[in-house]
């Protein structure tokens, strides 16, 4: 529907249907998706490994869990944490909604850990491994913002401007959309084409860090700040704060990666 020379988010239902109590939802259905199509794309590289179906398997189930429960915690702690402070229990009141990506990044690390020494591997390569993964499940999930019609952006004219009825009658940027092409479709032709060849251990988990922090750095200009935190100094989003350490620790462990290589082959001449 166009008002104003602008589209109107249509009226979506979030739940696409219902089994008795059971309602599946679009969020929840586009987290399916991504783990899927995830699992698939890894099975195509197991060969490059020395790993059993099983043991990826194992790998990308934890990694999911660990999506879940960090994304949930991460939210809370970084996002709402007065509330939280205020009544603790809502950190498990997960149908109000609520998941940060950085809470879901730490979540992974830690599972990523646990799997390396289960696995006798070590935490870099694994992370090499999944990183190109990961902009998969991020993609379906701004889907699934764009679905729900939330996060949306600041407003603005410009022609492709939409108007979410929840967020008032302005125009906004649709950043849902934005985050998708960026850190979704774009960051996963990064690290799949760049992944394909050898590289230094650890570099494809650095290019992953620094390319989805400084993609979502750029996105958050045009994305509504929260409304409980708004800005800080200079005009940064909370999750722009966030990113500045993803950034710094995806730039160096590239550098370092890198350097370590070389100074190997260095050593063995």
């Amino acid at each position: 529907m166009v008002e104003s020379g602008f589209l109107v988010f249509p009226n979506i239902d979030p739940v696409i249907f219902s089994v008795g109590p059971l309602s599946v939802r679009w969020y929840g259905m586009m987290y399916l998706v991504g783990f899927v199509a995830a699992y698939m794309l890894a099975q195509k590289r197991l060969s490059q490994t020395n790993w059993t179906r099983e043991q990826l398997s194992d790998l990308l189930f934890w990694s999911f869990v660990g999506v879940i429960l960090g994304g949930r915690i991460g939210y809370v702690l970084f996002y709402q944490f007065g509330m939280f402070v205020d009544d603790p229990l809502y950190l498990f009141r997960i149908w109000t909604g609520g998941m940060s990506f950085h809470g879901g990044l730490l979540g992974v690390i830690v599972a990523l850990f646990w799997q390396a020494k289960r696995m006798q591997t070590t935490f870099l390569q694994i992370g090499d491994f999944v990183a190109p993964l990961v902009p998969i499940g991020l993609g379906a999930g701004r889907i699934g913002n764009f679905l729900n019609a939330e996060l949306w952006g600041r407003t603005t004219d410009v022609p492709w401007a939409i108007i979410f009825p929840a967020a008032g009658s302005e125009p906004r940027h649709p950043s849902q959309l934005y985050e998708f092409a960026l850190e979704g479709v774009l960051l996963f032709a990064i690290l799949w084409l760049y992944s394909a060849r050898p590289r230094p251990v650890g570099a494809v988990g650095g290019l992953f860090l620094l390319g989805y922090g400084c993609f979502r750095f750029f996105v958050e200009y045009f994305r509504e700040p929260d409304r409980q935190i708004g800005l800080y100094p200079m005009g940064l989003s909370q999750g722009q704060l966030l990113c500045i350490p993803m950034i710094a620790l995806g730039a160096g462990l590239m550098i370092w990666a890198y350097k370590h290589t070389a100074s190997a082959t260095n050593k063995n001449q």
